[in-house]
């Protein structure tokens, strides 16, 4: 998708970027059988604060917000979370674009090792992410059966050795 632009993300996006969650998050819902997962319960409030010290990125289709992630530094860690498509656009190339952009950032604000997680029952991210160049580092067993796999990309040919 050519005409998709990326920009930083930002406090005032928080509405938009809650919608666009909640209609990607759905499918994972299914996945799961849970309505309630954090990305389909989290307030605007608490989004709002997440998002006032971020490094994460949105991707617009023309005025149409069409994606979204977020992302902290830790130490040397760019901790990336909820990558968001919407889901007509998914498929498109956007999650890769975000990925990259927040992987920039995340390198131009020191991070050396980029840090992510789904659930072990999410294939179609776990393909993106390894697509992506990310490596599973660990799985963690939660209480339903279900795994929260973690998974690790050096930035910028750094070796990701902590």
């Amino acid at each position: 998708m050519a005409d998709v632009t990326i920009r930083e993300i930002r406090t005032e996006d928080a509405g938009e970027v809650l919608t666009l969650q909640r209609a990607a998050f759905v499918q994972e819902a299914l996945i799961y059988g849970t309505p309630s997962l954090p990305a389909l319960t989290q307030t605007l409030e608490s989004l709002e604060a997440e998002l006032r010290e971020n490094l994460g990125c949105v991707a617009h289709l023309g005025s149409r917000m069409v994606g979204a992630v977020r992302a902290q530094r830790d130490g040397d860690l760019l901790l990336v979370g909820r990558l968001v498509i919407a889901p007509d656009v998914q498929g498109e190339g956007i999650g890769s674009r975000l990925l990259t952009a927040v992987e920039r950032r995340g390198t131009d604000a020191g991070a050396a090792v980029a840090e992510l997680f789904t659930g072990s029952l999410s294939e179609a991210n776990l393909r993106l992410y390894r697509r992506e160049g990310y490596r599973e580092s660990q799985r963690v067993p939660g209480d339903d059966g279900i795994e929260q796999v973690f998974l690790r990309k050096p930035l910028n040919g750094r070796s990701g050795e902590r």
